[in-house]
């Protein structure tokens, strides 16, 4: 189904400030720079309000224009369910669809995404196993599943790999730690404080930062605790034992809570990392329902994943 003239001056909008630029947002959309100029300045006009900042560097979002992203996202997902929802009264798909995921991500975020989308699609089904552990994360299961979820750098080559959503991590530690050790100004002062960290196959781009124009691994002086699981350090984190560094994804809601504090954020949200979030499946061409269902997840969690958009706007504040 074609994009209405309504849904593609939202996802414009939307892309623009993930970009952070009309001219990358422009590729994305097959416009000129200056084509993309215009929608956004007809959009404002239409509002009433100014959405984004202009400079010769940057675009980026007023307060206005991130809070009318949030909205705009909601209304876009509840346009694509209820097209989805038309689509299967019509074309009605039936058959199962068979999931490995890291359990922590698919629990917070896969689980009420495959919730809606089998509601939109009521004669399709999902068997989603959530594992908790790498061992079948490089895809070792397809062809006894369908799909499967990968957080970070793929190590396949030979599998088909769908980008789902952006990884950014965020420094943070408990209001409590901080308090009582003080709030780190630069990653240099690391070195100083207590941490969290993993025990084995660490995350190649956590503990790094850009400074001087260089990407440098700095960790804290002391592990107070490492683990091999994600959620282990958040509630390490919580607990005030010491300063994380972790995935948004996981951590979005207890930033927005105030439950966790984020470090060095003064600027906003940290860039991407190179790797993200990824389903992963065989070469060979899969069935319209997996299809169906990996336009389904790249809607609902990109470009801008949906606890990413809610930092965002906390962060301009």
């Amino acid at each position: 189904m074609n994009a209405d003239p309504l849904t593609s001056q939202l996802d414009l909008f939307l892309d623009v400030l993930a970009c952070g630029s009309f001219s990358a947002a422009a590729r994305r959309h097959q416009l000129t720079p200056s084509a993309v100029a215009r929608r956004i300045d007809a959009l404002e006009q239409s509002l009433g309000s100014t959405l984004v900042q202009r400079s010769t560097h940057a675009v980026k979002a007023t307060p206005a224009g991130l809070a009318f992203a949030e909205r705009a996202r909601r209304i876009l997902d509840e346009l694509r369910l209820a097209r989805a929802e038309a689509v299967s009264l019509s074309s009605a798909p039936e058959g199962l669809i068979r999931i490995d995921a890291p359990a922590p991500f698919g629990r917070r975020h896969l689980a009420p995404a495959i919730a809606e989308f089998l509601v939109a699609y009521p004669g399709l089904d999902v068997q989603l196993r959530l594992i908790d552990s790498f061992v079948d994360l490089q895809g070792e299961h397809l062809g006894q599943v369908d799909l499967v979820l990968r957080i970070g750098p793929l190590a396949d080559t030979r599998l088909v790999a769908t980008p789902l959503a952006p990884m950014r991590r965020v420094l943070c530690a408990s209001p409590e730690y901080l308090k009582r050790r003080g709030t780190p100004t630069d990653p240099r002062e690391l070195p100083e404080h207590d941490g969290l960290d993993w025990d084995a196959l660490a995350p190649p781009h956590a503990w790094r930062f850009e400074i001087d124009g260089q990407s440098r691994l700095i960790r804290p002086g002391r592990l107070r605790m490492t683990a091999n699981n994600a959620e282990t350090l958040l509630f390490a984190a919580q607990a005030g034992l010491g300063i994380a560094h972790l995935p948004t994804w996981l951590i979005s809601d207890y930033l927005l809570r105030g439950e966790l504090i984020p470090l060095f954020c003064e600027g906003g949200l940290p860039k991407a990392e190179p790797s993200g979030i990824y389903a992963l499946r065989l070469p060979q061409p899969a069935a319209s329902r997996t299809r169906l269902l990996l336009e389904f997840l790249k809607n609902r969690f990109g470009p801008l994943p949906p606890w990413d958009l809610a930092l965002q706007a906390s962060f301009g504040k």
